[in-house]
């Protein structure tokens, strides 16, 4: 390394050392008028606070922790002053993104009651503030049991059904996250959460995250008589858990595919005509093909429980697959029979699918522009 280099790496360390230096003297500045101040003086801080860690890294939302000023901000969120209120959730969102020690602070230094408390208020920007901090803190695993046991998802669906495009993006998101906590000893939805879970996946493109959230959530439900029954009376609901199952990603499809398969299940008679009805056959062809293991399996069974002939009689998706193999064996030889056999399986979806594809073109042309976000 020559002499200018280490000039320069010499004067880099330098301003890197102040820049350390100020932004300390900042953390223990803004962490004083906290939690020493009066109401404006804490607001402000708050303010700042939320200003400086939006731009910042890890590493200072962490020393801004270590500083106190987790507990301060969490009980300003039970002031009568809606500004303390507002800037307090705003602080705390950006001290909790990307950092799950601050999340597990966060929850532990008591946010979690006030913070449902505040999914009540009829003031929609706190109360979608309040959502967003409930999915922020959910997303760390210690927190789910909690949060779920606090009460917060039937107000998280009460989001769904009047709240924001964003509000209710974040309502479902947090819900899926607390729907995978294994700690819940009952459900933590029931089924007044599916008209408006239908509505949003109608609404949103099949293939993206948020529809994998959505047809999680609806999967579940369909485990309950009510949520079936919900399902089922729901406008279009069927219908989008086979749009979904002919247009989802690998997720969402295996979850569309595992709610249809519920409903079949638990009454053949009542569902199976409901389900032939929407052109379900073409979907759960294809995903025989390209979905998931789990998926195919899944497409399988009800393929079987759609057939109209005697189960004694009735030609099982698997069967079908063997005599394609077989014919394959026969005519390209062992070695290419599997590439064979899934290719003729993949003709057959494709004849299948032409047929229903007048129905397909027909809901396309009439179907309304997405305002769900993809993410």
């Amino acid at each position: 390394m020559g002499h200018e280099e280490n000039k320069n790496k010499a004067a880099t360390d330098q301003e890197e050392e102040a820049w350390n230096q100020r932004k300390q003297a900042l953390i223990e500045e803004l962490s004083d008028k906290l939690i020493n101040g009066d109401l404006e003086t804490k607001i402000e801080a708050a303010r700042d606070i939320r200003k400086v860690v939006k731009k910042s890294s890890l590493k200072t939302r962490s020393e801004f922790a270590a500083a106190g000023v987790v507990q301060p901000l969490v009980l300003m969120l039970v002031s009568p002053n809606l500004d303390a209120i507002e800037s307090s959730l705003l602080a705390l969102l950006n001290l909790a993104v990307r950092n799950e020690r601050n999340k597990v602070k966060i929850a532990t230094a008591g946010a979690i009651p006030p913070l449902v408390e505040l999914l009540k208020f009829q003031n929609g920007t706190l109360r979608e503030l309040a959502a967003a901090a409930i999915l922020t803190l959910s997303a760390a695993a210690p927190n789910k049991p909690a949060i779920a046991a606090s009460g917060a998802a039937p107000l998280l669906v009460q989001i769904l059904h009047s709240g924001s495009v964003q509000g209710r993006v974040d309502a479902v998101t947090a819900l899926h996250y607390l729907s995978t906590c294994k700690e819940n000893s009952s459900p933590i939805l029931d089924a007044t959460a599916v008209p408006p879970l239908i509505n949003l996946l109608k609404d949103c493109k099949k293939y993206s995250k948020f529809a994998e959230k959505a047809t999680a959530l609806l999967e579940i439900l369909s485990s309950s008589e009510e949520g079936r029954i919900a399902i089922t009376n729901s406008d279009g609901g069927i219908l989008t858990l086979v749009e979904t199952v002919e247009d989802g990603s690998l997720v969402s499809t295996q979850h569309a595919v595992g709610a249809l398969l519920s409903l079949c299940q638990s009454c053949r008679d009542k569902y199976r005509q409901l389900i032939l009805k929407e052109g379900a056959i073409p979907g759960l062809l294809r995903l025989t093909v390209e979905g998931t293991f789990e998926a195919q399996e899944r497409a399988r069974t009800l393929l079987d429980l759609l057939r109209d002939t005697p189960q004694e009689k009735r030609l099982s998706s698997s069967v079908l697959e063997k005599i394609v193999y077989d014919i394959a064996a026969r005519v390209d030889g062992a070695d290419k029979a599997a590439e064979t056999a899934k290719r003729l399986l993949q003709d057959m979806v494709q004849r299948s699918m032409e047929l229903s594809m007048t129905r397909i073109q027909q809901r396309a042309a009439s179907s309304a522009p997405s305002k769900i976000p993809s993410a």
